[in-house]
């Protein structure tokens, strides 16, 4: 019994072990030929380079602008994240300390928006945001970002809030504590783990996202790192070492990111799951 126990659990570890490979494969790829010559890439794809060319990555910090991008993608990252996170997390805390027919109308109203594709609001989206003079504008997408990214963070947040004690903040109330500053020094505070989580989701969304700002921002000194990698891989397509050394200068900065805070996202998940 013990010994086909043992081989169910080799057979499904064999198994994992093979399509993370075919998951890691592609990544593989692309980061050994960012580091080599065009004729390299052609002609020894799968192998290793032979030495560690960084060339090709000097050359597309160059064409692509990147210091320029970064900034814009990490202004629109940082600031959308922030307003999600401070508007969700105070709106879920309002529904679920005020119980009630309306409440319950307003979460469904903002949690059904979550079931709506945005490939079926783009183009009254562009023309809303044309005539609010929000095109080509970095608070402007800010803006669309903050709407569109609310459903989902206020959903986690209403399910967490519900495992919390109100006898914490009835208790600060009888100090004297405000409304706002209940919500600041007691409540907020517990929703580390939500918070980090939907921080993560929505910064990882964010940061790579491409449809939205290709309907929003035309002007070259307003492009996100998707978007000018878009426009550079449709100039330089056949140089393969300059587009894949894009790849890896465009998706470095989140993969560390993620690297650092994968941890928190199941875990936040689950435990919002668990309390709702």
């Amino acid at each position: 019994m013990q010994k086909a126990y043992n081989w169910k659990i080799f057979s499904l570890e064999a198994l994992m072990i093979l399509v993370a490979l075919v998951f890691a494969f592609p990544l593989y790829l692309t980061f050994v030929n960012a580091f080599k010559t065009y004729d390299q890439v052609v002609l020894a794809t799968t192998m290793l380079p032979q030495s560690l060319d960084f060339s090709n990555f000097i050359e597309v910090w160059k064409q692509i602008r990147f210091p320029t991008v970064f900034v814009n993608t990490l202004i629109i990252t940082v600031a959308s994240v922030a307003g999600i996170l401070l508007f969700s997390s105070m709106t879920a805390y309002k529904l679920v300390r005020s119980p009630g027919m309306l409440s319950n109308i307003i979460f469904f109203a903002v949690l059904s928006a979550m079931i709506v594709p945005f490939q079926t609001m783009m183009i009254p989206l562009v023309k809303v945001a044309k005539d609010l003079h929000l095109i080509n504008s970095i608070p402007g997408i800010i803006a669309i970002y903050l709407g569109f990214g609310t459903s989902m963070a206020l959903f986690l947040y209403h399910g967490f809030i519900k495992g919390i004690p109100i006898e914490l903040e009835d208790s600060a109330k009888i100090d004297g504590c405000s409304p706002f500053g209940v919500f600041f020094r007691i409540v907020f505070p517990l929703l580390t783990p939500i918070t980090v989580s939907v921080a993560i989701l929505k910064t990882l969304q964010i940061w790579n996202d491409f449809l939205l700002p290709l309907l929003m921002l035309s002007s070259k000194e307003k492009q996100t790192i998707p978007l000018s990698y878009f426009i550079y891989f449709g100039e330089y397509v056949n140089q393969w070492h300059l587009a894949l050394a894009a790849v890896v200068l465009s998706v470095s900065p989140v993969l560390i990111f993620y690297l650092f805070a994968q941890k928190y996202i199941i875990q936040g998940i689950m435990t919002g799951a668990i309390k709702g």
